[in-house]
């Protein structure tokens, strides 16, 4: 298996990060909270950011859209 890792401090890879992406973490600070990257050392940041910029995150595509993007974190929330 390939693995690219993201946060070399965490050992959190970039398959990871888009995972948490697609679960709703639309900022580096909300995959920090998911997986701890970012926290340490804080190199990754960035490569998080580039990640993110790329689209993984439903609710930035929610918001484009002109949806009620906190209507759908209540649901998530309700859902776990």
């Amino acid at each position: 298996m390939d693995r690219v890792y993201v946060c070399s401090c965490f050992g959190v890879t970039e398959q990871q990060v888009k995972q948490h992406a697609a679960d709703g973490a639309c900022t580096p600070r909300q995959i920090a909270s998911a997986c701890k990257a970012g926290t340490d050392c804080g190199s990754c940041v960035r490569r998080i950011q580039a990640i993110l910029g790329r689209g993984a995150c439903p609710r930035r595509d929610l918001a484009d859209q002109g949806k009620p993007v906190l209507a759908e974190l209540d649901e998530l929330d309700e859902a776990a």
